[in-house]
């Protein structure tokens, strides 16, 4: 996906959301339909052009449903990918690469979701346990918060990370939200002693630690380069983009791997580098995957900003606020702008490039995007 003839051979040219908030009178088709049509209107492109979708096994509405719904024409390519999270960015690269190879012209990627006021997935006792869970949910590790606080506990122990660092990731985020009207933490500041007093949700992660629970959708639309130049908005490149599995992984433990403090993150980065013309020096504003604090230095690591055991570190010294040396999740993140998979991490690396985010960073143009560590994952190296 990440290939030669990938880069920058497509462009973002739309972007599109709907409201975020606990809980949303509409359907999770309700709002997809509107966040779709609202990329759709932003780029200057009508329904009836569109031939390729892409979206998440775990997306509610399905392409036929959207398709009648919304009026788009014969569509040419869809797909869907799989792992929750881990795949918001690579829906955005199966539209880069189809139209890349001539099977589309216009590309749609969504996700909608009903999690604030919808049920859990795991709360499901009618659906058997796949097989990874059978070997961890019996003792105790039920939900992704109890899988990911292993994960943190080790890292903790092994390198030194402390609750500040996690802490330095929450407030990060939290500034740049109090700055977005469209975030659910809008005007919410959030203080030091706010977070280490908080109850826990799963020892070391407390409840700031924590993503959102969030109904809303969000939109995007990717068409050729030449084709891009003609839209109604300046276009946003798709540069790079890869996905990563690695050998023996295992849910969000990583117990098979030889080490489970190197996860997908470091598959996806060593491709996505590979076929890119930029380095992690080169990153102006990131994007990274955040439903839970400890993932942002794990990410940190596995793509490349920092060395091994380092990540906790990098957050000192306001390193991840507007002007510290990586600027972080600007509309506010999983944590505190909005949880929708993080697709809403997608749009806002658009906004950033375009020079219309509510926490703009001063002449950014490269931006990188994640997915889900954890969990198998994607990533996408964006360019103005």
């Amino acid at each position: 996906m990440a290939g030669a003839g990938v880069k920058d051979a497509a462009a973002i040219v739309g972007i599109g959301q709907t409201a975020f908030a606990r809980r949303l009178a509409e359907d999770e088709k309700t709002l997809a339909c509107r966040a779709v049509l609202a990329a759709l209107d932003d780029a200057g492109i009508a329904p009836g052009e569109v031939d390729a979708l892409a979206s998440y096994t775990m997306e509610g509405t399905d392409e036929v449903e959207l398709a009648k719904a919304v009026g788009f024409g014969d569509l040419t390519f869809f797909s869907k990918v799989g792992y929750g999270g881990g795949g918001s960015c690579a829906t955005v690269g199966h539209l880069a690469a189809a139209i890349a190879s001539g099977q589309a012209t216009v590309g749609v990627a969504w996700r909608s979701r009903k999690r604030g006021s919808g049920p859990r997935p795991w709360t499901d006792t009618a659906v058997q346990l796949p097989t990874p869970a059978q070997w961890t949910r019996p003792f105790g590790l039920l939900r992704p918060v109890d899988e990911i606080a292993v994960l943190a506990r080790r890292y903790m122990h092994e390198y030194g990370v402390t609750r500040d660092h996690l802490f330095n990731v929450a407030l990060a985020c939290r500034n740049r939200a109090n700055q977005n009207p469209a975030a659910v933490m809008y005007e919410r500041p959030l203080t030091r002693e706010m977070y280490m007093t908080s109850r826990w949700i799963s020892e070391p992660l407390c409840l700031y630690d924590n993503c959102l629970e969030t109904d809303g959708a969000l939109a995007c639309v990717v068409v050729g380069r030449e084709r891009a130049r003609d839209c109604r908005q300046r276009p946003v490149y798709v540069h790079a983009a890869a996905q990563g599995l690695p050998a023996q992984h295992h849910g969000m433990v990583n117990y098979w791997n030889d080490d489970p403090l190197t996860g997908p993150a470091w598959t996806a980065a060593r491709h996505l580098w590979k076929h890119a013309d930029l380095t992690p020096e080169d990153i102006d504003v990131a994007q990274i995957y955040d439903a839970f604090t400890a993932l942002i230095p794990l990410s940190l690591e596995g793509y490349g900003f920092c060395g091994r055991g380092e990540g906790g570190a990098f957050t000192e010294q306001g390193a991840l606020e507007t002007g510290g040396r990586l600027p972080l999740n600007t509309g506010g993140g999983g944590l505190s702008e909005a949880y929708v998979h993080g697709f809403n991490l997608v749009n806002e690396g658009v906004k950033q490039l375009r020079g219309t985010s509510t926490a703009q960073v001063p002449g950014a143009a490269t931006c990188l995007v994640t997915a889900g560590e954890g969990v198998p994952t994607s990533a996408l190296l964006l360019r103005s």
